[in-house]
């Protein structure tokens, strides 16, 4: 085990200006398109705020809500956190790069790796659990590598206590930072583990992860039914398609450099130390594909791959006579050139709304689909239901298939005057059912044939037109007019609950 080695000097200037970079193009980028699903969701929920809901504690929702609050609308101060998270990343797998025995153009290099990459870009253009999920991931890891160099047992307090704010977040944190001390066990240097430091660490940990915990085991453990769901859905090409993703997470010019860490993990005596995150990260593919995890869960190990990937590409890049190492270096830098444009295709909004439907942006980021299209969803809904007669208006509850309608309708539907939503998807059925005497129900998202066994009189009023044909989850939705319940809300309300 190496202990109190000299690394060289962290070079901040270039990493500063490489995460200001990344910033400034996220920051422009704020409002192309619009709200995501999620992010309507996040806000929603943080009005309803409590220690967890079924698909994630409260951190995200509690902060979307704070950010909406200080500039109702802005998509930029909603954003604004998810950018600052990114930028953290960013310095942070420079960082790595040093712990890893790196100068300043390794650390430049794996920065500017994972700024201009596609995960970076695409979660920090919007409101995620996965944006936090990276960035504590990447400090903590960051925070064990500084350990394990210097063997300053004391950097547990701080590692625990990132964990435990990002436990607040989601659990996914948890399970990757578990299986790399779990090869530390295994592998070693065992040293770090003997230490009442990370006691320390390890409840400040649990103290993160404690509410959510509770409220999850008082609600009867819904995240596990979600997580059946997750697992059936086929997202980013499924179990198959979680190895092939890994190539695109960043960029596939730029995936030999994290490749290279991961080799030079293994292989490379003077890096055993740090070994466990390459074992770590082998030892997850499989785990994840066989609960069915999605392929970018993955995401938080690739700071500390690349941070070492660079250190093995600067020094093949200074290798041989000047002519060779010009002709290296023009490559990495096409290759990050090449990467920072198609990241921000992917990522940043930039392709026209008209132009996203059969585009690789929507192969890819499929996300970027649901940024689109909720003034108009939003108009389609409140049309429907202001052709009601006033006196029933009065007595109608709107109704949604899923919390993104529900969010849209929540958050631009009060200028349109329509009344509150109501969802029977993940936390949004916890806020509860309509009253009773809302006897009518504007039916969103569902078929007719579907709406029967609930409701009575169901009626085709309407189907959601994106006006530019983009196949997202809404396009094409039925909003039905329904005459009542077939029982009473109260009554109804449990089975029309449901988790995905």
């Amino acid at each position: 085990m190496r202990t109190r080695e000299v690394a060289s000097p962290p070079a901040w200037s270039g990493l500063f200006a490489i995460a200001g970079a990344a910033v400034l193009a996220l920051a422009v980028t704020a409002g192309r398109y619009g709200y995501h699903r999620d992010e309507l969701y996040f806000i929603a929920a943080g009005a309803h705020l409590a220690w967890g809901y079924p698909d994630q504690p409260l951190l995200a929702p509690l902060m979307a809500r704070a950010a909406d609050l200080i500039a109702p609308g802005s998509l930029l101060v909603l954003r604004a956190p998810s950018i600052i998270t990114c930028a953290v990343t960013t310095v942070t797998t420079g960082l790595f790069a040093r712990e890893a025995g790196g100068g300043k153009h390794a650390q430049w290099l794996a920065a500017a790796a994972w700024a201009v990459g596609a995960v970076c870009l695409v979660t920090g253009h919007l409101v995620s659990t996965t944006t936090y999920d990276v960035g504590v991931t990447a400090v903590v890891s960051l925070l064990i590598a500084r350990l394990v160099r210097t063997g300053d047992t004391r950097l547990w307090v701080p590692a625990g206590a990132v964990l435990g704010v990002g436990l607040l977040n989601k659990s996914l944190v948890g399970v990757v930072i578990a299986v790399v001390l779990l090869a530390y066990a295994l592998i070693g240097p065992r040293e770090i583990l003997r230490s009442r430091w990370l006691l320390v660490g390890a409840c400040l940990a649990i103290l993160g992860a404690l509410p959510y915990a509770i409220w999850q085991l008082a609600h009867g453990l819904p995240e596990q039914q979600l997580a059946a769901s997750i697992a059936s859905s086929g997202a980013e090409g499924g179990r198959a398609g979680l190895i092939p993703f890994q190539l695109v997470l960043i960029s596939p010019l730029l995936a030999p450099v994290w490749l290279c860490g991961l080799v030079a993990l293994l292989r490379a005596d003077e890096l055993r130390a740090l070994r466990p995150f390459a074992v770590a990260y082998l030892v997850l593919i499989p785990i994840f594909i066989i609960t069915g995890g999605k392929a970018y869960y993955m995401a938080g190990l690739y700071p500390a791959l690349l941070g070492v990937g660079a250190c093995v590409v600067e020094r093949w890049r200074g290798r041989g006579d000047g002519l060779r190492r010009r002709l290296r270096s023009s490559a990495l830098i096409a290759a990050l050139v090449l990467s920072a444009a198609a990241s921000a295709v992917i990522g940043l909004g930039i392709l026209p709304e008209r132009d996203l439907q059969g585009s690789i942006v929507m192969k890819l980021n499929p996300d970027a689909g649901e940024m689109v299209g909720w003034p108009r969803f939003t108009a389609t809904v409140a049309g429907v239901y202001h052709s009601l007669p006033p006196a029933t208006q009065r007595h109608t509850a709107i109704f949604t298939s899923n919390y993104g309608e529900a969010g849209a309708i929540a958050q631009l539907g009060p200028k349109l005057g329509l009344p509150y939503p109501y969802s029977g998807h993940n936390g949004w059925w916890f806020w509860g059912p309509p009253p009773n005497s809302d006897t009518s129900v504007v039916l969103v998202g569902f078929e007719r044939e579907q709406a029967q066994a609930w409701f009575v009189g169901c009626a085709l009023r309407a189907r959601i037109n994106d006006g530019i044909a983009l196949n997202n989850n809404e396009q094409g939705a039925p909003v039905l007019v329904c005459d009542g319940e077939r029982r009473p809300w109260s009554e109804l309300w449990l089975s029309l609950r449901h988790y995905d």
